[in-house]
């Protein structure tokens, strides 16, 4: 069953993986999450593919990877966060 996972849980979704992680091996067991951005959506296999990283050491920096191959757009403004208000 496909699973949407917004930005703001990739996080949690990454710890689930187990580490060292490949690209290939984290698109392959993400195969089916979609993330939620701020813009529309984006397969993350799709993503994480992208990647010239030869492994990930941990869920950390696996996330930072991932938030640097997003378009600046896809995360939403500087300075503007989601549920003020």
């Amino acid at each position: 069953m496909p699973r949407r996972v917004p930005l703001n849980e990739l996080d949690a979704m990454l710890e689930a993986l187990d580490y060292p992680v490949t690209p290939a091996e984290a698109a392959a067991a993400c195969s089916d999450v979609t993330l939620e951005l701020a813009d529309g959506e984006e397969p993350f296999a799709d993503v994480v593919t992208g990647s010239s990283a030869d492994a990930f050491e941990s869920p950390d920096e696996l996330a930072s990877e991932v938030m640097s191959l997003l378009p600046r757009e896809a995360v939403g403004e500087p300075y503007q966060s989601e549920g003020e208000g």
